[in-house]
Order: structure tokens, then sequence, then C-alpha cells
């Protein structure tokens, strides 16, 4: 059995909205920080009905927080045409603030589990980059179909990326305000101006550098103790987390594990990079060696 239910964190202007699930029966297994990429919430790891990867975790008995990032999910207010944030604002203080706030929570344990879906890695890798410090309460990560550059060329990025993310979003967001992806069904939720633009700067495979204050992640990258770090693609990714872009992105971190979801190499499914969180065989096929992963 396992429990649902809503944190809020309250910051001056906002307010962050974290779901834990947690085991029914209290463990003393360290609790889990969940992170979703772009054009999402928090909802990619966890239904109300049990189901994700968070609901598996806590069944193994971590206990779990979900982030719905500035504006997204529950995190209020919702993205409108007044925002002022981006990527910059999650990678210095929302992420930071969330880690900071699962830690006092949790006094028992002094490391926590990092997880996170596409672009929610790179802003984690990001996060650790920047503030070295944190490392050593990040006790494990595991990054699903998570990539910082997309160099792999097909007819779907010529419109997603090419089109879409580079060039009109950015165009209409900056006009609008922010770019509507959940009312044009082309996501779970909406960005802003900001993020986009941050975003798509690092997707043109620049050098890892934050495009708001210069800050070389890069250089970073290669002088901090990474944790125990594992980067998982589905085969049927063929955009947005291809197999080598994420491998790319795990030597220019240069730490992790690699591995790839298919029948190929003994899944029970192709998985996409959507349903390598979703399908309904995820959970006997390979979230078991996702619990094995951050419980060695």
């Amino acid at each position: 059995m396992i429990t649902q239910h809503s944190h809020h964190i309250d910051f001056d202007d906002h307010r962050i909205h974290l779901r834990e699930i947690s085991p029914a029966q209290p463990t003393d297994l360290p609790p889990v920080l969940m992170l979703h990429g772009a054009i999402e919430d928090g909802r990619i790891f966890y239904s109300k009905s049990g189901k994700g990867l968070a609901s598996t975790l806590a069944r193994a008995g971590h206990t779990v927080y979900v982030i719905d990032s500035r504006g997204r999910g529950q995190s209020t207010p919702p993205i409108g045409s007044d925002n002022n944030h981006g990527q910059f604002e999650m990678i210095t203080h929302t992420l930071p603030e969330c880690h900071r706030w699962v830690l006092e929570r949790h006094t028992n344990h002094s490391k926590i589990h990092w997880m996170a879906h596409s672009w929610g890695g790179v802003i984690m890798s990001s996060a650790l980059a920047r503030f070295p410090e944190l490392s050593g309460t990040v006790a494990s990560q595991v990054f699903f179909g998570t990539k910082r550059t997309i160099k792999q060329w097909s007819v779907e990025r010529v419109f997603k990326v090419e089109f879409l993310w580079k060039r009109f979003g950015p165009w209409l967001a900056k006009r609008k305000g922010h770019f509507p992806f959940k009312e044009w069904k082309m996501g779970s939720d909406n960005e802003t101006y900001l993020s986009l633009n941050e975003g798509q700067q690092w997707v043109r495979s620049s050098p890892w550098v934050d495009p708001r204050d210069n800050f070389d992640y890069g250089n970073a990258a290669s002088k901090i103790k990474w944790p125990r770090t594992w980067f998982i693609s589905a085969i049927n990714d063929h955009l947005l987390g291809h197999p080598k872009d994420v491998q790319r992105f795990s030597e220019e971190v240069g730490s992790g594990e690699l591995s790839t979801l298919s029948k190929a190499n003994g899944n029970h499914h192709d998985y996409d990079h959507i349903n390598m969180l979703t399908h309904p065989k995820a959970v006997d096929d390979y979230f078991p060696q996702v619990i094995k992963f951050i419980q060695k």
C-alpha cells in the first residue's frame, strides 16, 4: 500500500508543488526527488491511481517527492503572459530549495536519490555542476532519455526542433509571454519564453555555458565528484532522447552507466521517449533494476 498527498513551498511570488508518494509503513530507505522535463509536469512519474515509477519506488520502501517546476502542474501561478522565469531559476533556485526542503524533512538521511526525465536531467546535472556542495548530499542519479544536444537528423527533427523549438516557439512565446503547448495539445504543460530561449541555445550544440551569466557548466562538471549515475535511453526514441545523444551527454558529464531499453537488449518492449516511464510492462520489466541500482 502507498499514500499520496501534496506539499507546497511558498516563495515571494510563486508556489512550488511537490507530490509525495510514500509507503504506508515507514522504512529507513533514503527518499527520492524527481524532476520532469520540458513541456511536462510531474505526472510523467505518477498517477492518482498508483501507476508510474514513483508509485513503484514507494512500494519498494522509498518516500518519493515529485516536483512540478515553476508555473507547471499544480505549481502556481500558472505560466502566463507575465512570467519572468526560465531554466536559470530552476537550476539556481527551485531545484536546490526543493532538495534542501526534502533533506530537512528526512533528518535521519544525509543523502537523497535524484531521478529525472528528459530535460530534467540537464537541469539536475547543471545544478550539481554549479553547486558542487550538493553532490555530497545526492546518493545517486537515474536519468531517463536525457540529452543536452540533439545531433540526430530526421523529418521529425526538422519540424519539432529546427522549426518549432528553435524558431517559431521562441518567436511566439516572446510576443505572447509563453508557448501554449498544453492548449495546442502538444504537451502536458506550457513553456515560458525564457525557458524556450535558454534551452534551445544548448540544443543547438553550443557549449554548456549559461546564457544568462556565462557560468561554464562543462568546465565545472569536469571538476566535481559525481554521484553514481545511470543514463537510460529507449530504442524507439528517435529525437528527444536518441540513444546517441544520451550517450553524448553522459560523456559530457564524464560519469555514469549507460543502457538502451529494447527487446534486443532483453527488455519486454521497444520503448520510446514517453512510454519508457508510462508503459505497463515497465513496472515488471526494468523498474526493478532501477530499484536495485539506487539500493546498492
